[in-house]
């Protein structure tokens, strides 16, 4: 059984959120709680296997409430976000200090969406639950961590020069750890898909482009892919690179229009094996479900190479695990070492 704490100021949303939950007979809402103050209270009393936590509430709000979470008694924490730029920002500065993923504020009994979404929290619930958290220092010294892997230079052009990533659940924190170790002459383009709402990817490069040495916006059509150049592809859309004579150019389209996620890392890795082929590097982060694994098998096919994230280190070990089981991983990495490993793949 998992156990289930909501802490939210709104009683609709508590309402909501646990008749959402408990529809599952392996989830049970042991708790509520009206604002963050009675929220930690109730996660110490009841040591609760995952935690939904609204952001904006009374005398303590969620990103402090989250804090105490993480440094006293770190477990897997959904945040409650509007899908507004605000909540985007909010949400993102949550996923930093340790937040697994979040569930979209607006429920509405008349939503058309609402299966959905019921659908999508039971999901995400029950796939971060068992997933061990570790506590977030007061202070981040450099010696309280694993030293990553050094980010090497390495001398003449690679052989690759295309690198597409395809992201979940838990995604936002580790592409930041990626991009900000990259350095300013990487010589290559990336282009990603992360699972995420059209509210949150532009919020989401801007803060990418603040914390990295590499040049990151939101992707539009006629975007040009070049080395030190970073697109995100926007949330409902999906993202196609195309290979023109001289230049690699960016395509945002909604087609195909049955894909089960927009933006899709299948769609964006297989229109990246179409372009470029063997120059490409497929790289594939946590999260859930297999989205990727049939647009790295055809970028395998065409001479490309794969990485993925290790399941120690990933939040949720699903999109990794499909390309590791079907054997189309060349590496599986740490995601402290993902950036060192990405530059020498470059070159092999």
């Amino acid at each position: 059984m998992i156990n289930v704490v909501v802490v939210d100021d709104s009683a609709f949303m508590r309402k909501a959120i646990s008749t959402m939950l408990e529809k599952d007979p392996d989830i049970k809402v042991v708790a509520t709680a009206r604002d963050g103050e009675e929220g930690l209270r109730t996660v110490r009393k009841y040591n609760p296997d995952v935690v939904t936590l609204d952001i904006e509430m009374p005398k303590m709000d969620g990103l402090t409430a989250l804090r105490h979470i993480m440094m006293e008694m770190p477990r897997p924490v959904l945040m409650v976000s509007s899908l507004t730029t605000e909540g985007a920002e909010a949400t993102l500065k949550a996923m930093d200090l340790g937040a697994v993923d979040f569930i979209p504020k607006q429920l509405s009994k008349v939503s058309l969406d609402i299966v959905k979404i019921e659908r999508d929290l039971i999901s995400k619930v029950k796939s971060v639950a068992k997933r061990k958290m570790r506590p977030i220092p007061r202070i981040r010294s450099a010696a309280a961590r694993r030293p990553a892997a050094p980010v090497r230079t390495h001398a003449g052009r690679p052989k690759r020069d295309v690198v597409v990533i395809g992201v979940s659940t838990g995604g936002p924190p580790a592409v930041q750890k990626i991009l900000s170790s990259l350095p300013a002459d990487f010589p290559a383009g990336i282009v990603i898909a992360q699972h995420m709402p059209k509210a949150f990817t532009g919020p989401f490069a801007s803060r990418l482009n603040g914390v990295s040495p590499l040049k990151v916006k939101e992707a539009e059509t006629g975007d040009r892919l070049l080395p030190g150049h970073v697109f995100v592809a926007p949330g409902g859309s999906h993202l196609i690179i195309s290979q023109k004579v001289s230049r690699i150019e960016i395509i945002v389209t909604p087609d195909p229009k049955e894909a089960l996620y927009k933006p899709s890392a299948n769609v964006l890795v297989s229109s990246v094996a179409n372009a470029v082929g063997r120059r490409a590097l497929g790289v594939i982060l946590t999260g859930m479900g297999n989205d990727g694994r049939d647009g790295i098998r055809e970028l395998k096919g065409k001479g490309g190479r794969a990485i993925a994230q290790s399941d120690s280190s990933c939040v949720v070990y699903g999109m990794p695990k499909a390309i590791v089981d079907d054997g189309l991983a060349d590496e599986i990495v740490d995601i402290e070492d993902m950036a060192a490993a990405i530059i020498n793949n470059l070159y092999l």
